[in-house]
């Protein structure tokens, strides 16, 4: 009987394998959610495999593409994979652009009129560049800093670039103040918070970076905004105006004013929007065959605090997993899980973990250290009430994802968190351990007398269950 029962279920398995082969999968967009839908697809199923993106023949890493401008890196070297990696598992790479998705008969059509059925199709076009209604956006010489066309842009524009002025901060707008500042150009930017990124960064950690974006010669505008935008005869930007009514002379205009979900290729279907292309918790739209991952998806359901809409990295490899799974029949649901960012503000790097309100929240308080003389500092939120650690913000020193992850998880008080700190700090033997420093703020706080354990690697490994 078991034999029997044995050869049935390799029957159904061999039969499930077929089916697999059976389908047809298009990806639109080759960014980190599209390529790890591919990657996962491939690893689960026989299924054809088609990526389509008109932006580049290869996916490559988007926040590297300041690196290819300042000399840092080639564009070959922002490549993530080579190039036989795809003809290896059977991916295939179309560089097209898709300007109709007809759902009632499983087809899209390319703008060469080429139409392409597919069994499931999974959208991933990302982010496009906020704009606004400016007068003057028409002229030549504004970019935002997205795509690889924007790189192309503002390299061939550069020669031209006397001054520059970036309109918004963020870390698109950092980035982009970098890029110019290390090819010599005079560089503004224009930040209408009072404090550089002050609606994410609390207080201490914003004045911290907007002193070190001033030290780095960049000019910063506060509380002001575009109004309008000149052109001389040849359509080229000569100037600014600003709410103020200030006048600006500049040849370039960098729009950082943050990104909105690119899904213009949804038009005319029956796919439901919102902002963004709204999907359940296996990442599906309303459409049964259709699903969307990364930038351009919209959740519609979200954890406490959390956005709809998540416009980083980490999230997109997420998605692309977990959409992978339930297009190959293994049901998986998408969780936000901890919130997680990284970035870099010229020489300070910049982690977040959980938690971390810009602005004082009844019920939520924090342990914060700085540096007397160096751009460095450590907060660790916590609620008032419990003292559970809910988040890790981190200026020049760098953390241990797994660690701030488990505390949060494992919600861990925060005497506990203090006293094992040095579980978390990245590189030891390269930078210096602060974990006194945070001992004493603590003890300081609640007047007490509690003493920084002294952890080594081996205890990280224990801590996180992992064998050395």
């Amino acid at each position: 009987m078991s034999n029997f029962i044995q050869f049935y279920a390799l029957l159904e398995f061999i039969v499930h394998l077929n089916i697999l082969e059976m389908k047809k999968v298009i990806i639109i967009g080759n960014g980190i959610a599209g390529t790890t839908a591919a990657r996962w697809i491939r690893k689960l199923s026989d299924y054809s495999i088609q990526i389509i993106s008109d932006e580049s023949d290869y996916f490559f890493s988007r926040t590297a593409l300041m690196y290819v401008y300042m000399g840092h890196m080639r564009w070959q070297d922002i490549q993530v994979y080579e190039e036989h990696f795809w003809s290896k598992n059977k991916i295939e790479l179309l560089n097209q652009t898709v300007i109709h998705i007809n759902e009632s008969d499983n087809s899209i059509t390319l703008r060469n009129s080429t139409k392409l059925n597919y069994d499931i199709l999974v959208i991933a076009t990302g982010s496009k560049t906020k704009f606004y209604d400016w007068p003057g956006l028409q002229f030549k010489g504004i970019s935002g800093l997205y795509f690889k066309s924007d790189l192309e842009y503002i390299e061939a524009h550069s020669p031209k670039i006397n001054h520059a002025v970036i309109v918004g901060g963020g870390l698109i707008g950092i980035e982009l103040a970098e890029m110019l500042i290390t090819r010599g150009k005079q560089v503004t930017m224009l930040v209408q918070e009072d404090s550089y990124w002050s609606n994410i960064l609390p207080k201490e950690e914003s004045k911290m970076v907007s002193e070190h974006i001033l030290q780095h010669h960049v000019e910063i505008k506060f509380g002001t905004e575009l109004q309008e935008i000149f052109a001389s005869e040849s359509n080229e930007v000569s100037s600014i105006k600003l709410s103020s009514g200030e006048i600006i002379n500049c040849e370039y205009i960098g729009i950082a004013t943050g990104v909105s979900p690119n899904i213009e290729c949804l038009k005319h279907t029956n796919v439901k929007t919102n902002k963004g292309i709204l999907v359940d918790k296996n990442l599906r739209t309303n459409v049964k065959n259709i699903y969307a991952v990364g930038d351009c998806a919209e959740l519609q359901f979200t954890n406490d605090g959390r956005k709809a809409i998540e416009a980083v990295w980490y999230s997109g490899r997420m998605m692309g997993e977990v959409v992978a799974h339930n297009i190959c029949g293994i049901e998986m649901e998408y969780e936000q899980g901890i919130w997680f960012n990284s970035a870099k503000f010229f020489d300070i790097e910049y982690q977040v973990y959980g938690y971390v309100p810009a602005k004082a929240v009844e019920g939520v308080e924090s342990v914060f250290w700085q540096h007397e003389r160096e751009d460095k500092s450590i907060r660790i939120v916590f609620d008032s009430r419990s003292k559970i650690v809910i988040g890790f913000n981190l200026m020049g020193v760098r953390f241990r994802h797994e660690v701030c992850d488990k505390w949060i998880q494992d919600k861990i008080e925060l005497v506990e968190v203090v006293q094992d700190i040095s579980l978390a700090f990245f590189d030891p033997e390269f930078s210096r351990n602060y974990s006194s420093n945070i001992v004493d703020v603590y003890n300081a706080k609640f007047n007490t007398k509690i003493r920084a354990k002294v952890n080594s690697l081996n205890s990280v490994l224990h801590f996180l269950k992992i064998k050395a």
